[in-house]
């Protein structure tokens, strides 16, 4: 069993909650109202702002050539996948940057954001990358939960194919791959840091659905 295998299995309770969130089941049932999905959209735009400059500061403090060229791929991926589809969809359903900035970062967001960075000023680069496993994980298995079924609504499919198209499926390999690769490279406290750091975002990434489910405000 790989160290993936193995944080993979101890996250999997926050996993099984994700599958069945009503935000996932509404998505893909076609019955989630444009105006969460809009929230969400929102949110994700702030963590993915973020999350993509994580790459770039782990491969900034990485001793290992192969891990930062990795990193600066997944960032690179990342801003030619992923956000490129979120902007087309605030294209869509006209988000301007003034409701962007009136909304602003909510409480779920602005921690599982900190929480990640906390993970790499902790714990190093081999912690900061377990920190964001998840997100590429995740994603790709609610993708792949959702495929048989879909969803009516157009907007929400695109959103389902982005996270089983071939080149994200290669960029959550990738990702694993470095954390295996690295759980390999550091002591026993370090990997115990790794797991700690995957399963908090797992458990981030559950609450991330609540959030927008319940359009959440800091009062």
């Amino acid at each position: 069993m790989t160290f993936t295998d193995q944080i993979q299995e101890a996250a999997m309770p926050l996993w099984q909650r994700s599958f069945v969130h009503p935000f996932i089941q509404e998505l893909t049932q076609g019955t989630l109202p444009l105006s969460t999905f809009r929230y969400y959209l929102i949110q994700d735009y702030f963590y993915l702002k973020n999350f993509c400059d994580l790459h770039g500061e782990i491969a900034a403090q990485s001793q290992v050539e192969a891990e930062r060229n990795a990193l600066l791929a997944g960032e690179r991926t990342l801003n030619h996948g992923e956000v490129a589809i979120r902007q087309g969809m605030f294209k869509t359903l006209k988000i301007e940057k003034a409701e962007v900035n009136q909304l602003g970062i909510a409480p779920t967001c602005y921690n599982y954001v900190n929480h990640m960075r906390a993970a790499l000023a902790a714990g190093g680069p081999e912690v900061g990358i377990a920190a964001l496993l998840p997100c590429y994980w995740l994603y790709h298995a609610v993708g792949q939960h959702l495929q048989a079924h879909g969803s009516p609504v157009a907007l929400y499919q695109q959103w389902i194919d982005n996270y089983i198209d071939d080149d994200y499926a290669q960029a959550v390999d990738r990702m694993l791959d470095l954390v295996n690769q690295g759980a390999q490279q550091v002591d026993s406290t370090t990997r115990d840091q790794m797991a700690e750091s995957f399963i908090r975002s797992s458990a981030y990434e559950l609450q991330f659905w609540e959030m927008a489910y319940q359009k959440e405000q800091w009062n």
